[in-house]
């Protein structure tokens, strides 16, 4: 399998080491308590799952789909950026329902790549924003994650050292994974930076709902003339708790809206149409599910900031996303992020995100998902009070089989 051309550039997937791990103590009797993958545990909308069962069965919906989604979805997207952003979609040929925001960003890359294209990606940043452009055939330059003054220097210096030009720059705040949010200024910037290049902007607005302020996170095509070079992907897993519905869409430029429409032709017929029309009910219906939602990931993180600290463990709060982005412990800043998260599910059982595997620039950090319940999250804390207790004898007995070459 290795000789096969996109295999090959594929990196080793760091996150299966962890999954490993995690299998092997589960199935040596332990309990492990899993804040690594952002897997909703919550449950989905009661009215949404009560429309996909009024929908299944019937011969009608049991047909193929719409590979660009059913019009009653299309329309329902639609009607939530009005409502959410203000801002005015055509269903017809703005936007696009995908099998989740991840297929929506591949087959993106897949329509618009060319073998050689570079194209600008946040590092650290969700493996797909990389790698669904290396599967295309296209090059990854880095940026920085974090929406500051130097993430602008650092877009200058790529489009002028790059050969070919880049093509597009991805964006996605609320960060996955470092929960930073950017603000209607830093879009307005990046619109005009990617204007005066004649370059895409990717958008993945994910977490848009999933925020603890008072203040929303934005849209990017809220910016006057944003539709020129931007789409923008959305998903209703983590809004909606429906991360194995697979639901999510594209929205913006109808250029780049059509090439993923056709492309996506090709492959697949579109999410089953009673997962479709409840995701339409989901988006018309009240949003008291989505305040609800996020009341209870507010709390989790509010326990997880003050036991975790307790315990030794200062974790910067998030203000979005379902995330947290902690640095290694300071007694434990000789280890990788790898083997800090692998010594946690073998001492501490609990599982967490090495950094990492967000890309080289996640090196030293750890994310954690807010996927647990509060009484999981406290017992997580005196997991890791114990192992903090005695890491120094511990330590000494692993440190041969955990040194870094």
């Amino acid at each position: 399998m290795s000789d096969f051309y996109r295999i090959k550039r594929l990196p080793p997937y760091v996150f299966e080491q962890v999954n490993r791990l995690k299998a092997k103590a589960r199935a040596g009797g332990a309990d492990i308590i899993d804040l690594g993958m952002g897997n909703p545990d919550l449950p989905a909308p009661k009215h949404v799952i009560e429309k996909l069962v009024e929908t299944a069965g019937r011969p009608r919906t049991d047909r193929y789909s719409a590979s660009k989604g059913i019009a009653g979805l299309r329309r329902a997207q639609a009607g939530y950026y009005r409502r959410r952003f203000g801002v005015e979609l055509d269903p017809d040929t703005q936007v696009v329902a995908t099998l989740g925001s991840k297929e929506g960003f591949a087959n993106m890359a897949q329509a618009i790549t060319a073998p050689g294209d570079v194209v600008l990606v946040p590092n650290p940043s969700y493996p797909i924003h990389a790698f669904g452009f290396l599967m295309a055939g296209g090059v990854i330059r880095s940026v920085p994650a974090d929406p500051t003054p130097q993430y602008f220097e650092a877009l200058e210096r790529a489009v002028k050292h790059s050969i070919p030009k880049p093509i597009a720059v991805v964006a996605c705040y609320p960060a996955n994974p470092t929960a930073t949010v950017a603000s209607l200024d830093f879009y307005k910037d990046l619109v005009a930076f990617a204007k005066k290049h004649e370059i895409f902007v990717l958008s993945d607005l994910a977490y848009a709902e999933v925020y603890f302020d008072d203040d929303p996170p934005p849209s990017v095509l809220q910016v006057p003339g944003a539709f020129d070079v931007t789409v923008e992907f959305t998903s209703m897993s983590k809004t909606y708790s429906m991360a194995g519905w697979r639901m999510g869409f594209a929205v913006g430029n109808e250029r780049l809206c059509a090439a993923l429409a056709r492309v996506k032709s090709y492959l697949d017929y579109g999410a089953f149409t009673p997962i479709q029309v409840a995701a339409a009910a989901a988006l018309n219906g009240p949003d008291d599910c989505i305040k609800e939602m996020r009341s209870i990931y507010k709390k989790r993180r509010d326990v997880m900031v003050e036991s975790f600290a307790q315990a030794g463990w200062n974790i910067p709060s998030p203000t979005a996303s379902m995330f947290a982005w902690a640095p290694v412990p300071e007694r434990f800043a000789g280890l990788s992020s790898l083997e800090f998260s692998s010594l946690l599910i073998e001492k501490a059982d609990v599982a967490v995100a090495p950094g990492v595997g967000f890309g080289e620039h996640g090196e030293g950090f750890l994310r954690l998902a807010l996927v647990e319940n509060e009484q999981r999250i406290r017992q997580a804390a005196r997991n890791l009070r114990r192992f903090f207790d005695s890491a120094d004898h511990r330590l000494h007995n692993v440190a041969p089989r955990v040194a870094r070459g």
